[in-house]
């Protein structure tokens, strides 16, 4: 699997990566780069895939990934699983903003799409 380092070992961009993950799924959007943004999504939308799973080695997975954070876990097979159930994927977007004013990195915000109803 392809992925980008980001400027941080293993063990630090785990973390950041299940931390940003923690903040897209409890405030539902984050304001980051475009280049993280891109590595969050993965672990949203497979964490999300987990929920709508609904079995005990889905929810496993999901706690190890999220370093045990239950109310994370709670949120996502309750709320986001019966949320997104009629959805194949796609479960967040990317909007553009501006660049960052000291090193011109862009910025986006990564949200959680809200379903039609």
């Amino acid at each position: 699997m392809a992925y980008r380092k980001l400027g941080r070992d293993n063990k630090h961009r785990r973390s950041m990566l299940a931390t940003m993950t923690k903040q897209v799924v409890m405030n539902e959007s984050i304001s980051t780069t475009e280049t993280r943004a891109k590595e969050v999504r993965k672990s949203v939308e497979k964490m999300i895939t987990y929920g709508k799973k609904g079995d005990l080695v889905s929810r496993r997975k999901a706690l190890a990934f999220l370093h045990n954070d239950t109310e994370v876990v709670a949120k996502i097979f309750d709320d986001l699983a019966k949320r997104y159930e009629n959805r194949n994927g796609g479960y967040t977007q990317i909007l553009k903003l501006t660049e960052r004013r000291g090193d011109d990195a862009l910025m986006v915000v990564l949200k959680l799409v809200e379903e039609a109803k």
